[in-house]
């Protein structure tokens, strides 16, 4: 989740001709008595090393006791929210700012087009579908008729091959948990499809629409999906119930490996790919025309990531990070799969293959260039056509369609510009504007700077700065640092309207590229995991003394945020060095790294990122930074608002819990420590739109008081 801010200045107000914020309601105080976090006499060994874990009753969130928990500290953080004096100026925006239309790109399958819009305030956008994208289209599938409160959500969809029939996935709750069920286009009529069991799986659909194939959880001795286990390959053929499903594959060694399914172009090859991790997998393939075909081996040696983009006849086309770290792409050939037979199709380059697609014969390269969008255009056989010449700087995603399709769709956005919609037209070279979003806000004085800073290591680092073009270098802004650093994941330009909001009320927001992400390839990534886990915390704190030293902010009006990953982030940093921020906004975080591995089989996974507290060396690293074990009592941390959702089984809650009640118990100052655990919600997918602008709302006002907003207002 990219959820970044902006913060301070007069000017700012005469550009968007909105009223300053009334700060004359009263406001909470901050000789605060937390509700009662008992503890428990519990110590664990790790490898000679005795650790307390006082609050492992936290964990079982199904008692009794921590429901009851739950509720004292939201009764007690909700009331203080809603007394902050900007609470309600902050909602009312951001409910006027999110009510206009948004359009997604279109995808085409078959002979028809998809994309889902949202008119403005609908809490869940609606899939619409047209023959033809210059005549109306029709409603397909509207999630806002899933549960009167939205928080039923469409998740996923994937079309058949014809575009006959649309699997679509169910989320209730912002659960990682999914059902699919199968509508037929024409009619827009269910079929008595239900898939059970799944979470992130994706769906395969066999050419004739006869079926599809899917990974489902194998039940535990419950008779309930166990997500402790690894997922297995099932086929599904319409019209049957889910139990007559044919298990087709399966891994059986040992190992927590995931297989999920893929077909190739003419439905002969069926793909399994295995994910143990995020820096390498492996690709095995069935023959499905062959009588008596065994499951063969494509990539098995688990030494580099392999992504089949697209297949001809025997010839499979592959995304790869095999002895290119920045990624490029290659031609395999499955009679002769060995790596001297492998065809290169397009080299690798300095900057970094975000993403590949092949649509009309030709591939589509989005590569990051210092974490902003270049399009490449090669023909099938690997020869440069041509760099798209896109109309603005930013993140450009999209580029979907059939082999065949003569026709792709992308779109185009900034941190100052909503998304643009673009139709390519691949024969005749010719690029149109298919889509214009209009927003209800000024934004004609804002500006972004890219700027370098060295880390602590010495390490280049880049970082986006936002700010309106006025905005003066005295120190004296309120500036919201956000980032993420982990799983490869890239942070580019995007537009935001909860940013916007925030930046109506004056200042900065500055996103640093930290390793640990995908911005510059593999090498990046892997130098902000395991044992260099720290650089990543010390990227985001040198980000923060950059902003300091060249007098954008100072210590007392910067906040630090972040989620997930990112929630990690923000926890490590301001408990490692509390005086550098005054409000830290942890959201939905990874916080006890040495326990962070028990919940699932999809949360071990994630050890290809942090390591394990298994491993001695792993241990001792984890231990240095994992924010529920490196509060100091007496110590004065900022003014914290950690965020969770109880649906969450993602990043489970039970972090957020552990993390609030250690700060609680350690805060030596008056800055505020609360807990906001957000009921049927998730990890943050599908969450409806009433509930984003509440949580927002929250989280700004909080930022607006503890930034020293309200008191510059005042003078």
């Amino acid at each position: 989740m990219k959820i970044r801010s902006l913060l301070l200045t007069a000017g700012v107000f005469a550009m968007t001709g909105c009223s300053q914020i009334d700060t004359t309601t009263s406001t909470p105080t901050t000789s605060l008595e937390y509700p009662l976090s008992r503890t428990v006499n519990q110590v664990d060994d790790y490898h000679g090393v005795q650790v307390a874990d006082p609050y492992r009753w936290l964990e079982n969130m199904d008692s009794g006791e921590v429901r009851a928990w739950i509720q004292a500290q939201n009764q007690f953080t909700q009331p203080y929210l809603n007394a902050l004096p900007s609470r309600e100026h902050f909602k009312e925006r951001l409910t006027a700012l999110w009510n206009y239309e948004r359009v997604s790109t279109p995808f085409r399958k078959g002979s028809r087009y998809f994309y889902y819009r949202n008119d403005g305030l609908q809490n869940q956008a609606v899939l619409y579908v047209s023959e033809n994208l210059n005549r109306p289209a029709r409603e397909l599938i509207d999630p806002n008729q899933f549960s009167s409160d939205g928080t039923i959500s469409l998740s996923r969809v994937y079309i058949s091959p014809r575009a006959n029939y649309i699997a679509y996935g169910v989320s209730d709750g912002g659960s990682d948990w999914v059902d699919f069920k199968v509508r037929n286009i024409t009619t827009g009529e269910d079929l008595s499809t239900l898939i059970s069991a799944t979470k992130f799986t994706n769906l395969a659909w066999l050419p004739d629409e006869s079926g599809f194939f899917y990974s489902r959880y194998p039940d535990g001795e419950d008779g309930r999906p166990d997500d402790q286990q690894t997922v297995e390959i099932y086929f599904h053929l319409l019209g049957t119930p889910q139990d007559r499903d044919l298990l087709v594959y399966a891994v059986d060694d040992g190992r927590p490996i995931n297989p999920y399914p893929q077909i190739s172009n003419d439905g002969r090859f069926l793909i399994a790919n295995h994910w143990e991790g995020y820096f390498a997998n492996a690709v095995h393939v069935l023959n499905r025309r062959q009588d008596d075909a065994e499951w063969q081996p494509l990539f098995d040696d688990w030494d580099a990531l392999y992504s089949v983009i697209a297949t001809d006849g025997n010839i499979f086309y592959v995304n790869t990070t095999n002895n290119a770290p920045t990624g490029r792409v290659i031609a395999v050939d499955i009679t002769r799969p060995e790596p001297e037979h492998w065809q290169e199709i397009i080299p690798a380059r300095e900057e970094t293959l975000d993403s590949v697609s092949y649509v009309g014969g030709h591939f589509f390269a989005n590569y990051l260039k210092d974490a902003q969008s270049q399009i490449e255009i090669y023909s099938a056989h690997g020869r440069h056509l041509r760099t798209l010449d896109l109309p603005g700087i930013g993140t450009v995603s999209g580029f979907t369609g059939d082999p065949e399709h003569m026709e792709t769709f992308f779109s185009l956005t900034s941190f100052t510009q909503p998304s643009n919609i673009y139709h390519y037209d691949i024969a005749n070279q010719h690029l149109k504007l298919h889509h214009r979003t209009e927003v209800n806000a000024d934004l004609a004085g804002l500006i972004t700077e890219q700027v370098f800073f060295e880390s602590k290591d010495g390490t280049r680092v880049p970082m986006f700065i936002i700010r309106h073009k006025d905005a003066p270098r005295d120190g004296s802004n309120p500036a919201l640092l956000y980032g993420y650093g982990g799983f490869g994941v890239s942070l580019t330009p995007g537009f935001s309207v909860a940013r916007t909001a925030w930046l109506e009320q004056g200042g900065i927001v500055a996103i640093p590229n930290l390793r640990g992400g995908g911005e510059y390839g593999n090498a990046w990534h892997r130098a902000g995991t395991k044992l260099d886990k720290q650089n990543v915390f010390d990227d985001f704190i040198a980000a923060a003394e950059y902003l300091i030293e060249a007098q954008y902010t100072q210590p007392g009006k910067l906040a630090i945020q972040g989620g997930s990953n990112g929630g990690l982030l923000v926890a490590a940093v301001m408990t490692q060095r509390p005086e550098l921020f005054a409000v830290a906004l942890p959201a939905v975080g990874v916080l006890d790294m040495l326990r962070y591995h028990t919940p699932s089989a999809n949360a071990r996974a994630w050890s290809s990122d942090f390591g394990l507290s298994e491993n001695a060396d792993e241990f001792e690293a984890l231990y240095a930074y994992s924010p529920i074990h490196n509060t100091k009592p007496g110590v004065c941390y900022p003014a914290t608002l950690i965020t969770t959702g109880d649906h969450d089984d993602r990043v489970v809650p039970w972090h957020s819990y552990k993390f609030a009640a250690v700060l609680q118990r350690d805060q030596g100052c008056d800055n505020p420590v609360l807990l906001r655990v957000e009921t049927r919600a998730g990890h943050g997918a599908g969450t409806p739109t009433w509930m984003a602008i509440e949580q927002i709302a929250d989280q700004w006002a909080f930022m607006h008081k503890y930034l020293g907003m309200d008191k510059a207002e005042k003078e």
